[in-house]
């Protein structure tokens, strides 16, 4: 029973270092996303870092515009990069959790 503990305590342990690996790769996964019109356009990481954001000319004459449009695209980017975040951590977790009878949380 204790080597079967060790055991598991061994892959918990292996899991968490691929989960921190994971988020580092989110890092230099980048998500764009436009406006309907292609007149904004952001790009944020995985792990919903923004590292750009593109604006038409049109929109800086249009302060209210503007702002409608970042809170649409902004809101439709960081669901996107969240998505793809969850699911890449969620199957890490998944592949190296121990067989625990009764914590099947990941079916």
């Amino acid at each position: 029973m204790f080597g079967d503990m060790m055991g598991m305590m061994g892959k918990l342990k292996d899991t968490q270092k691929k989960v921190e690996e994971t988020k580092a790769r989110l890092n230099h996964v980048l998500i764009d996303e436009t406006s309907n019109d292609n007149k904004l356009k952001i790009t944020l990481t995985a792990n919903r870092t923004i590292k750009s954001i593109a604006i038409d000319d049109d929109l800086l004459s249009d302060k209210d515009m503007l702002e409608d449009y970042l809170i649409l695209t902004l809101n439709k980017a960081i669901e996107k990069a969240s998505s793809v975040n969850e699911a890449e951590l969620a199957a890490v977790a998944k592949e190296g959790m121990p067989n625990i009878p009764g914590m099947d949380m990941f079916k």
